[in-house]
């Protein structure tokens, strides 16, 4: 049994764990997905303490390939035959690999190890594209993966022991839910930490691995996502804009490095949906960023983005509580959220205030046009006592985020 030295400030994330522990012991690869900081690695943690607190002769492989004891782990031959070497011959072998992108090559060790039904492992990854990519086309149907988001807003607060309160709500869109932060006062120190990440996540999993040259451009495509949440991102305007600066970049080129940005995690492509045809269409995305402190480094926190940050809010937590999530489209109107899960379905709708009839019709209205008998809510920072729209509930943002 191998013992390591655990982190003596471990918070345990219930809803993850809760959807890991019934598949300890399987023979599957229990894959971990998200951005960089997220708490991957801590989960990672906890699960290990729990196998060995159920079975104390419970042989652990521990690997972290950000830790230089194991960079002599390059590729797949140097993976199988560390592992082959802490492997029991008499005990369950529980496998912890800790950012696995780094292998070269690593899903050819992962199929070859599955092929011991006493192999129980878990990987986790900071690439979409390597994660669910390579895994996919490797070892269909031998995974599962458990994507890893920023902390929700109630974890947020238990992580910091505030209150469920409005100031604190601003608290936590100012600051986001990266779990580290516990560890630094709710001020600019904060943005120092959140800098250096958003830094490496650039640095390592864009510019590095896809050996990318127009850093510049680079920079300049993460600032216009940041001040353009929830719009419609369309790539061959942003080219014709360049152009018009003495800038050629073809709409392609714009597209891959989006794309890039989405495989690192730091943001969430979201397509849009047709509701009629119940179909997606080919173009026309939104983008929301995986951590709004991230993001607030970027282009700023300012008074009048909080629509945008609030919009940002509730799509990140619609993936936190389980719904797929896409951009509904109607004929000519736009329904913010179509959400799926478990063969259910919900309509969410995102306003910043409902003091105006034209802002009510709008964001009501083009509800009420859906035509089939599932759920439909409205979002928004405003307070609400009273009744339905016409069937449609108005939930406070607080509550919502609260929810589920």
């Amino acid at each position: 049994m191998n013992k390591y030295p655990y982190p003596t400030t471990i918070k345990e994330r219930p809803r993850y764990l809760s959807n890991i522990l019934p598949f300890i012991g399987k023979n599957l690869i229990k894959v971990l997905t998200g951005q960089r900081r997220v708490g991957k690695s801590y989960l990672l943690f906890q699960l290990m303490q729990h196998i060995q607190q159920q079975d104390s002769k419970a042989n652990i492989i521990y690997i972290n390939k950000e830790d230089l004891q194991f960079a002599f782990i390059k590729d797949a031959s140097d993976l199988n035959a560390y592992i082959l070497s802490k492997s029991s011959k008499t005990e369950r072998n529980h496998i912890f690999i800790d950012e696995i992108q780094d292998i070269v090559e690593f899903e050819r060790a992962l199929r070859s190890l599955l092929l011991h039904e006493d192999n129980d492992i878990y990987i986790t990854g900071s690439n979409a594209k390597m994660l669910s990519g390579e895994l996919a086309t490797y070892l269909s149907g031998r995974y599962i993966e458990f994507p890893v988001y920023s902390l929700s807003y109630p974890e947020f607060l238990v992580f910091h022991h505030l209150e469920n309160t409005d100031e604190n709500l601003m608290r936590y869109f100012l600051y986001g839910g990266l779990p580290y932060l516990i560890h630094l006062p709710l001020n600019n120190q904060c943005f120092e930490y959140l800098k250096s990440v958003y830094a490496t996540i650039i640095l390592r999993d864009v510019v590095s691995r896809y050996h990318v040259r127009n850093t510049a451009f680079l920079e300049k495509l993460v600032a216009f996502l940041a001040g353009n949440i929830g719009h419609l991102f369309s790539a061959k305007k942003i080219s014709d804009f360049l152009k018009s600066q003495q800038i050629n970049l073809s709409p392609n080129q714009i597209q891959i490095y989006a794309d890039y940005l989405a495989n690192s995690f730091l943001v969430h492509k979201v397509p849009r949906y047709d509701i009629r045809g119940r179909r997606l269409f080919e173009t026309g995305d939104k983008y929301y960023f995986e951590n709004m402190g991230i993001r607030n480094t970027i282009t700023g926190h300012k008074p009048n983005d909080l629509g945008l940050i609030l919009e940002n809010a509730v799509h990140n937590h619609l993936l936190y509580t389980g719904w797929q999530v896409n951009v509904g489209t109607l004929h000519q109107n736009e329904i913010d959220f179509v959400c799926q899960k478990n063969g259910e379905r919900q309509y969410v709708q995102v306003a910043l205030r409902l003091d105006e009839e034209q802002t009510i019709s709008r964001e009501f209205g083009n509800l009420l046009k859906i035509p089939d008998a599932y759920p439909k809510l409205v979002v928004s920072n405003q307070p609400f006592y009273g009744n339905t729209y016409e069937g449609i509930k108005h939930v406070y943002i607080r509550d919502f985020l609260t929810s589920g």
